[in-house]
């Protein structure tokens, strides 16, 4: 167990829940670590329910490309909890990352508060003491009450596709989920808009119009479309003619026009426009696994997919994705979390895949079990069964069909262990 490790487990038992939305526990460590995110370099804060890690990537690639140093903050990890952390283009250093772990704890002393607020709290501490251009701050939950929403002044706020979503948390309704997100939007400060259900584009140009806070809307300031090989971006400054995103899916299209319209507002280049596309990398959003041993034990005429969405709007994604590949036999291994809405998820999926094989994902305390996801399968419409691991379901999938595509799907945790044995 390296130093941080240590550290990141003594943080988790500080507070009795893993998710407390409020901003006071935030506000009081910042105060005592001497207010570091008032020192970070300027902000794009993203919001969203789906889309927010592979805007952020792109937004990301966009900048880098124009020689820009970019900070960068995501969550949840998927291999090693450095990923949350980039500093200046690279992922926080171990014993950068033990020493700053450190100096929270102490600040901290011992009181209430969620590993995700003192692990933020980490983040930007890291960030005001490294130089760069912009620092990219992912939302974790909501937007209104999220640890990240400390900042005064961000120069951006982005808000990617609202669905419905950790209703435990942010309400059941898209006028409330949508009332949460808009909680990111500041005084004064532009807002880009993804494309966004009616009764969610109402509650954040409401919340805009309050704030005096300019905001370029999908479909109404600028518009994304596929044409053939080509992305064509459109806004009142022109027209771009790029290549389709190397992320793939057609989901990846609107994520990409939401980052152009970011990468816009800042005055980005053309050449910078087609390094956002073209360039970008977000493991784990319909993932091929080209090495590894999974890959190995499917052989040589299987392909292997991995992808971590994990709720109705995911699910229809990857549906997407699936349906505009060449036809080929299409297993499903899927792992879910006992917070999700398994059958909404699945529902869209049935019509592009011959089978789901339900696993429990290891190490999760808050897995679903694997007879109760292939029970929603089954609901869902696919003929499902269970194994023990993803192995298993791999071996017998590729028994019965040797050039199988294989997508082990349904949660990021699922995808982030994946990786980490596969890797």
């Amino acid at each position: 167990m390296s130093g941080s490790d240590a550290i990141l487990e003594r943080l988790l038992s500080l507070h009795p829940k893993v998710i407390d939305l409020s901003l006071d526990r935030m506000e009081r460590i910042l105060s005592a670590l001497g207010n570091p995110e008032r020192r970070i370099p300027p902000v794009i804060h993203i919001a969203g329910t789906n889309g927010k890690g592979s805007t952020q990537a792109m937004i990301r690639a966009g900048l880098e490309a124009g020689g820009a140093r970019v900070h960068a903050y995501t969550s949840p990890h998927l291999a090693r909890f450095h990923e949350r952390i980039r500093l200046a283009g690279d992922l926080i250093a171990e014993p950068d990352l033990a020493a700053i772990l450190q100096e929270c704890e102490a600040a901290n002393g011992g009181l209430p508060i969620t590993f995700f607020e003192i692990t933020t709290a980490a983040a930007f501490l890291a960030f005001s003491r490294s130089p760069a251009d912009y620092t990219l701050l992912e939302v974790g939950l909501g937007g209104r009450l999220d640890a990240t929403n400390v900042i005064d002044a961000p120069r951006l706020s982005v808000i990617t596709p609202i669905s419905i979503d950790h209703t435990q948390y942010l309400g059941d309704t898209l006028t409330l989920i949508a009332g949460e997100k808009a909680g990111i939007l500041k005084r004064r400060v532009p807002g880009i808009v993804a494309p966004q259900p009616d009764e969610a584009l109402t509650v954040i140009e409401a919340r805009a119009a309050k704030l005096g806070a300019p905001l370029s809307i999908a479909g109404q300031h600028w518009h994304a479309r596929r044409e053939g090989d080509a992305l064509i971006y459109q806004d009142e400054r022109g027209l771009l003619d790029l290549p389709l995103p190397n992320l793939p899916g057609p989901h990846q299209i609107e994520n990409a026009g939401t980052a152009l319209a970011a990468l816009r507002a800042l005055g980005a280049t053309a050449e910078q426009t087609e390094a956002a596309v073209t360039h970008a990398e977000w493991p784990a959003r319909m993932q091929r696994l080209r090495h590894g041993p999974l890959v190995d034990l499917a052989g040589p005429q299987a392909e292997i997919w991995l992808d971590g969405g994990h709720n109705p709007a995911g699910g229809k994604a990857v549906a997407a994705t699936l349906g505009a590949m060449p036809r080929r036999p299409t297993h499903l291994v899927c792992g879910m979390l006992n917070t999700k809405d398994v059958t909404g998820y699945m529902r869209p999926l049935a019509a592009v895949a011959d089978s789901l094989t339900a696993i429990a994902i290891p190490g999760e305390p808050n897995t679903l079990p694997a007879e109760d996801t292939a029970s929603a399968a089954d609901r869902a419409g696919l003929v499902a069964g269970t194994a023990p691991d993803a192995e298993t379901a791999i071996r017998d999938i590729v028994a019965s069909e040797p050039a199988s595509r294989i997508l082990i799907c349904g949660s990021l945790y699922l995808a982030g262990r994946v990786l980490q044995q596969n890797g």
